[in-house]
């Protein structure tokens, strides 16, 4: 009796780390989110513009009649490449014949085409006003949900804006945001009660995720501007441009390098600004970046988006200008707000980039005697390639600043984790 009583102990113990196991092994099984909840969580698959049946299916959905381009780059046949300038007279004349879309998101399809709205910042405010007016005079059609009808809507306006021009990342992250909010709308609600909470939540994320995460950024990036520093940017970042006014204000003493690139030239803009307000700048072009490098103390650079990796996703040339920075030691500061983090991980400009019009870079404004290449476009030995971002690498970049304070590229994951993965945006 006392050996079995033993030998029964000793297969009990042998038993309870089993149990235990077991036991712990279901609460993980139990802890991992569903896969329609992963699922929902993956970034949407990008359209894949060398799969021909693929493509024939959205053309015949397609709201935007677009002709390809004759003379297509082979590296980059993924990616849209169409005839510019084709779309939008043809779409005007649709306007009264386009019922399930809403005025004020045809409206802003319209002023993504023209070039009228540009910018991060600038082109997901103009979107998310314009779903504010469409949620405004929405109406539950009969035997029907709102949150299901109302998401079905949003994905459709959501279609239009990509025909017209390719959605930014941080448009993308505001999309999710809004078809968030609408799924997790209480039952209790009436329609009028639900509409206005969604109306509601667009204005503070406006708010609180770009108008005062600027402001954010600019107080802390204040203190990196001392007296007699000489600052340079390139392009123009509406954010970048806040800190230099602010620093002017401050009665702070330095000067700013705007280094430009075409077919854009959006340093004009910018360089205008800041010297009408009296601030000392000087102007180049980004092919004498090397040259004016060794006068500078800091560079500022704007963000279109910052990927998991560290990798900074912007205008096309910035990683150009950084890699100059980093061999000269400067340091390369960068401003983007935390909307525009996203789990993505790019290593190049290769899988996703946005080609711009092609015939542009052909063209020298003012010089008409300088247009040896205009007759060339339609020349099947000629592709013309006009990149609108690139990918630069996070051992290029000193330091992020953000709207929750400054690290390394090396941290950036911890933004993506705790304030992504928690759908606590406001």
């Amino acid at each position: 009796m006392p050996k079995q009583a033993k030998s029964s102990k000793v297969s009990q113990k042998k038993d309870a780390p089993q149990a235990a196991s077991t036991a712990a092994s279901e609460k993980k099984v139990t802890e991992r989110p569903s896969e329609r909840d992963r699922k929902k969580d993956a970034p949407h698959p990008r359209m894949q513009f060398d799969d021909v049946h693929r493509v024939e299916k959205a053309k015949k959905r397609a709201i935007v009649n677009q002709s390809e381009a004759r003379n297509r780059v082979e590296l980059f046949r993924h990616l849209p490449q169409y005839v510019h300038g084709t779309q939008l007279p043809g779409l005007e004349s649709k306007f009264f014949q386009l019922e399930p879309m809403h005025p004020s998101v045809y409206k802003v399809g319209l002023q993504y085409l023209s070039g009228e709205v540009s910018g991060g910042n600038g082109r997901c405010i103009a979107m998310l006003l314009a779903f504010q007016v469409a949620i405004k005079d929405y109406s539950t059609p009969p035997k029907k949900t709102l949150s299901r009808d109302l998401t079905a809507k949003i994905s459709s306006y959501v279609s239009f804006l990509i025909e017209c021009r390719p959605l930014s990342i941080s448009m993308g992250n505001a999309i999710r945001f809004l078809k968030n909010r609408i799924a997790k709308l209480p039952l209790t609600l009436s329609e009028s009660e639900a509409k206005a909470s969604l109306q509601s939540d667009i204005d503070r994320f406006i708010n609180e995720k770009i108008v005062v995460a600027d402001k954010v950024i600019v107080s802390h990036a204040i203190t990196k501007v001392r007296d007699n520093d000489v600052l340079l940017t390139y392009g123009s970042s509406s954010v970048v441009e806040m800190i230099l006014d602010h620093a002017h204000e401050l009665g702070r003493k330095f000067r700013v390098i705007v280094v430009d690139s075409r077919p854009k030239l959006e340093g004009q803009g910018l360089l205008c600004r800041l010297v009408e307000k009296g601030i000392n700048c000087t102007y180049t072009h980004i092919n004498a970046i090397s040259y004016i490098m060794h006068e500078v103390t800091r560079v500022f650079l704007g963000a279109s988006s910052i990927l998991s990796n560290g990798t900074v996703y912007s205008r096309v040339g910035t990683a150009s200008v950084a890699m100059v920075a980093h061999a000269f030691g400067i340091p390369v500061l960068v401003c983007c707000e935390a909307y525009k983090f996203h789990e993505r991980v790019q290593l190049d400009s290769i899988c996703a980039n946005e080609l711009g019009d092609p015939d542009v870079i052909l063209k020298v404004p003012g010089k008409a005697d300088l247009g040896h290449l205009k007759n060339l476009a339609d020349n099947e030995n000629l592709q013309l390639l006009n990149l609108t971002y690139d990918a630069t690498p996070s051992d290029y970049v000193s330091m992020i600043i953000t709207d929750y304070g400054m690290l390394p590229p090396t941290s950036v994951p911890v933004i993506v984790r705790e304030y992504r993965k928690e759908q606590l945006w406001i």
